[in-house]
C-alpha cells in the first residue's frame, strides 16, 4: 500500500498576469500603489451608473451628434487600449510600481505618449460623458484625470530608478494628454 503524495502548490498564473505584485498585504498598506489602482477601478466601475441628472430633466433631448461622437470616442479608446496592452507584453502591471526586470517600452503607442493606457481610459470616459450628457459622468472623468495623473507620477518615480534612459524619454514625450498641465509634465 502506497501513501498518497502531497499535492504541490498551484503554479502562479502564467502570461501577462504573473508577477504583478498584488497581495492582500499590499491592499492594506499600499506598498505597490494598490490604492491608486483601487481608486481607478472604482471610478471606472462608477461609469456604469445611469446619467444624472438625466438630460431630459433639463427640458430638452440630448443632441444625437454628441451622443454618437461619444460612442465613437468610447470605441476609439478601446482600440487604443488594446494597442497599448499588446505593446507592453510581459511589462504589463495594473500597479504604479514597475515590474522588476521589465523592459522600457518607448515605441508604438508609447511613442505617442508615456501612458497610453491612461489616455485610452480617459478617452473612454469622455466618450461615455458625451454619449450620456451626464454631469455625474463629467465628475467621474475629472476624478479619473486626478487619479491617473497621480498614479502616473508615482509610476514614473519607479521608472526613473529602473531605467536611466527614462529621463530623456520623459523630456521628449507627452505624459497622458499633450498640453494639459496635470496630464502632461515634461522635464
Amino acid at each position: 500500500m502506497s501513501t498518497p503524495s502531497p499535492k504541490s502548490p498551484p503554479e502562479p498564473a502564467a502570461g501577462a498576469f504573473s508577477g504583478w505584485g498584488l497581495s492582500w498585504g499590499g491592499w492594506l498598506d499600499n506598498r505597490h500603489g494598490e490604492w491608486w489602482l483601487l481608486a481607478q477601478l472604482a471610478l471606472i466601475a462608477a461609469h456604469l451608473l445611469p446619467p444624472w441628472p438625466a438630460p431630459g430633466s433639463w427640458g430638452f433631448a440630448w443632441p444625437l451628434p454628441l451622443a454618437l461622437t461619444g460612442a465613437v470616442l468610447f470605441v476609439l479608446g478601446l482600440v487604443l487600449a488594446a494597442q497599448a496592452f499588446g505593446r507592453l507584453g510581459p511589462s504589463l502591471t495594473p500597479l504604479p510600481d514597475p515590474k522588476a526586470g521589465a523592459a522600457l517600452i518607448t515605441v508604438g503607442a508609447y511613442g505617442r505618449c508615456r501612458h497610453p493606457l491612461y489616455q485610452a481610459v480617459l478617452l473612454c470616459s469622455l466618450g461615455v460623458t458625451l454619449a450620456l450628457g451626464s454631469l455625474l459622468h463629467l465628475a467621474l472623468l475629472l476624478g479619473l484625470c486626478a487619479v491617473l495623473g497621480g498614479k502616473a507620477r508615482r509610476e514614473e518615480r519607479g521608472l526613473v530608478l529602473r531605467h536611466p534612459q527614462y529621463v530623456a524619454y520623459r523630456a521628449a514625450t507627452p505624459a497622458i494628454v499633450p498640453g494639459l498641465p496635470w496630464l502632461d509634465w515634461r522635464d
